[in-house]
């Protein structure tokens, strides 16, 4: 059990309990509080299942014609927004200890964005592709380069939006639960997070292409009166699933704007001059080395959130390019081997607890090597969905252990500018990343065909994954065992 200290009545911190190392050991928050905060994992992947990851590039990509290298350009853009302005962000959210006000702007701006690709995908660019209802459609209103430039604008704002919730949403954690549970709700936010994934692909996919998994086709009546009721989603197709994709990820949000408070926050008006905030990210760098291990850290962050953002990125275009997959059944893929990942998060939450997080994050990382192997060599959609299984199981198992390792390097006050520089080491590689496997696949494809384009494409992820756990052995381990709570 650590020891804890009184924090001095002129900190902003001043009552809350903090261990001699300078970390939050709070009690338990309330219960609504804990289960708001884990819901909203559930809320930001339904946009990451479904803009990320499996609507939007297999729309931009495969029904209107475009190639990696664009949909990379605009992933790249959104990332190096990241870059610049979210460290800035998570000073200012230090300094005043508030999370909340940064999480519910941002979680608002992806949605009004979403639903603007919808608007602007459909009165401006043709309507083709999977799952489009023979319909006659109606001169555009805007022409279709102009209206493709602003969909890549919309979708690089809420691509920006919905990453730039991430570190003030990390920075909540410590604030609401004792040092050693952790791991036990971190788990539970992942494990939340692919159930809503799974949750986000059932309730898209009527619209997309008017059936469910496993049930078939949806009576026709009942898909009338859904894309009645939903707007802009009454032709089908992959561009029908986007606004239904932003009224999912705010509905699933509302808890945590309703029942999550800031707990620590500084009391009256505090004046921060952005100069300061520039000085203040400077300053994390340099702070790094207070805490040994937390630069290696962060760079170890970069190769393996650089290896993962890439291939949840195109993991759609793989099903569909490389294996095959067609008339929608990439996304029944997707639902069935999220499955495991809520099941796996949990369970590696419990890994944390017991061995501590970096032996756990050192086994997530081997499993991902043996696995991305696996999918390159396998012949068969029928073998594929057995490795995206097994894929499936540990696919949580970074996030649930990063957040705690984080956490044991440095002191849980400074917990926000470590998080936002965590962030700007992942999405600096993300500008990377996209566009390396662009240019393998856009490369390859004319001289080496498809198939083969895209498994090279994946032998470069593996790659980033092999250099992140080369890296990881050199980071320290401060776990000292399970501990009992008081």
């Amino acid at each position: 059990m650590q020891s804890t200290a009184a924090v001095e009545s002129d900190s902003p911190l001043a009552g809350a309990d903090i261990t001699a190392s300078g970390d939050l050991n709070p009690p338990l928050a309330p219960l609504r509080e804990r289960l708001s905060w884990a819901l909203y994992d559930f809320a930001n992947t339904v946009f990451s299942m479904n803009i990320a990851t499996l609507y939007f590039s297999a729309w931009l990509v495969k029904d209107l014609g475009h190639s990696n290298t664009l949909y990379a350009t605009v992933n790249g853009i959104a990332s190096a927004l990241v870059v610049v302005s979210i460290p800035l962000f998570g000073a200012i959210s230090d300094a005043t200890q508030r999370r909340k006000p940064w999480v519910v702007g941002f979680t608002l701006v992806a949605c009004a964005s979403t639903i603007l690709i919808a608007i602007l995908g459909q009165i401006g660019l043709p309507l083709v592709g999977e799952g489009v209802r023979a319909v006659t459609q109606s001169p555009t209103l805007l022409s279709p380069g102009i209206a493709l430039f602003a969909v890549l604008a919309a979708f690089t704002i809420a691509n920006y939006a919905y990453q730039g919730a991430q570190p003030f949403y990390n920075a909540m954690l410590p604030e609401l639960v004792p040092v050693d549970h952790r791991g036990r709700l971190s788990g539970l936010g992942s494990a939340f997070a692919y159930a809503g994934s799974i949750t986000g692909v059932l309730l898209t996919l009527p619209f997309f292409a008017g059936s469910l998994p496993i049930l078939g086709a949806i009576p026709e009546n009942v898909l009338r009166f859904l894309r009645s009721v939903v707007p802009f989603t009454a032709h089908g197709g992959r561009v029908s699933t986007f606004v239904p994709t932003a009224i999912l990820f705010l509905v699933f949000s509302l808890p945590l704007f309703f029942f999550y408070r800031d707990h620590n926050t500084v009391s009256g008006k505090k004046r921060i001059p952005w100069r300061e905030a520039f000085r203040d990210v400077r300053n994390t760098l340099a702070e790094t080395k207070k805490y040994p291990g937390s630069l290696r850290f962060i760079l170890t962050s970069f190769l393996y959130q650089d290896a993962m953002g890439t291939i949840i990125a195109n993991m759609a275009l793989y099903a569909i390019f490389a294996m095959g997959f067609e008339g929608g059944s990439e996304a029944t893929l997707f639902v069935i081997l999220t499955i495991p990942a809520v099941i796996g998060s949990y369970g590696i939450g419990r890994l944390v607890d017991r061995f501590g997080p970096k032996r756990t994050l050192s086994w997530v990382l081997v499993g991902w090597v043996i696995l991305l192997v696996a999918m390159i060599i396998v012949p068969t959609r029928g073998a594929f969905w057995i490795v995206g299984a097994c894929i499936g199981l540990i696919y949580g198992g970074v996030a649930t252990a990063e957040r705690p390792l984080l956490l044991s390097l440095v002191p849980d006050v400074e917990a926000g500018r470590f998080f936002s520089l965590m962030v700007l080491s992942s999405r600096a590689a993300a500008v990377v990343g996209p566009f390396v496997w662009a240019f393998a696949v856009d490369g390859l494809t004319p001289s080496m065909g498809t198939g083969f384009a895209y498994r090279a494409g994946v032998a470069t992820v593996v790659i980033g994954m092999i250099l992140a756990l080369v890296m990881l052995r050199g980071v320290p381990n401060n776990f000292t065992g399970p501990a009992r709570s008081t």
